[in-house]
């Protein structure tokens, strides 16, 4: 273990030590079955700017070794953007449970428009190529999650598991997909992703795409995210973020990079995402930052 890391044991060690009881996990559960819930209602005001071709968003359910495929569709984006029960992997016992429901995403075109489709088959090709790279990382993510679930199960320890999507923000030009994913074994750690596509032309988006080549979009935004930390935590004692950090100044934040997580909000707003630990003691949970328009209107395309 680095220095730095019994630093953070120390200093986390109540957090770390603390075990979930049955009536804890049982309460998670609920919190993550109502949160399906909400994602199930109809997203509205998404015009037909999806030109490209129509993209459903699917949950994959591996039970047995077999893939079951959903009874009902539920419409969510206009008539081309769907989300349905594909698959899902289910595990419960009286210390141990999991629940990992795999998204995919499949393009597909109505049959009303297949003739339109043809003509437009590279657009079409880049949608399921997009779907296709998306649908590899996620399917690598839940299959590595599922593996080290089943090699710590211990009828004598404690474990517990979720893997759950929604789509967030989607707006006449962008569909984004959330991978929630929550793994507990006395401690928990919670930690998401994020996988946007550009509806007109079916590319998965990149940070970069959304500024003018060679702006600086990093510092810009780096700096207002550091101005945000030390707003909330003036403002609240609770709060606590690594920046201007003395004791460990290694820990401090100073800059996103190119790869760091995003997604566009339903204002177009740049929104960057953090996972537990990266930004700020674990305790605080994923964080994320709205960076206001007027901050990057110099360098957005």
């Amino acid at each position: 273990m680095s220095r730095q890391e019994k630093i953070f044991h120390a200093l986390k060690q109540d957090y770390h030590t603390h075990t979930m009881s049955n009536e804890q996990v049982n309460d998670m559960k609920k919190q993550i079955e109502s949160a399906k819930k909400e994602t199930r209602h109809p997203l509205r005001n998404l015009a037909a700017a999806a030109a490209a071709a129509a993209v459903i968003l699917t949950i994959l359910p591996n039970t047995s070794g077999s893939v079951a495929y959903a009874m009902s569709r539920i419409p969510i984006l206009a008539q081309w953007v769907e989300v349905v029960t594909f698959r899902d992997y289910q595990y419960e016992s009286s210390r141990n449970n999991a629940d990992i429901r795999v998204p995919e995403i499949v393009p597909q075109i109505p049959k009303e428009d297949e003739k339109q489709a043809q003509t437009d088959s590279p657009a079409k090709q880049k949608v399921q190529k997009t779907a296709d790279e998306i649908n590899r990382e996620i399917q690598s993510i839940t299959d590595q999650l599922i593996r080290e679930f089943k090699e710590n199960l211990d009828p004598d320890g404690r474990q517990s598991m979720q893997v759950s999507s929604e789509v967030i923000a989607t707006t006449e030009q962008y569909f984004t997909l959330k991978l929630n994913c929550y793994q507990g074994a006395g401690s928990g750690a919670e930690w998401n992703y994020f996988y946007t596509i550009h509806l007109e032309t079916g590319e998965r988006l990149q940070l970069k795409d959304l500024f003018t080549k060679d702006s600086d979009y990093i510092t810009l935004i780096s700096e207002e995210i550091k101005r945000q930390m030390k707003d909330q935590m003036a403002k609240d004692e609770n709060i606590f973020y690594w920046v201007e950090y003395d004791d460990v100044p290694e820990w401090n934040f100073e800059a996103i990079t190119e790869e760091t997580q995003f997604y566009l909000n339903e204002n177009e707003e740049v929104v960057i995402c953090f996972n537990e630990g990266d930004v700020a003691p674990m305790y605080m949970g994923c964080v994320e930052f709205t960076i206001p328009k007027d901050v990057l209107s110099a360098v957005r395309q």
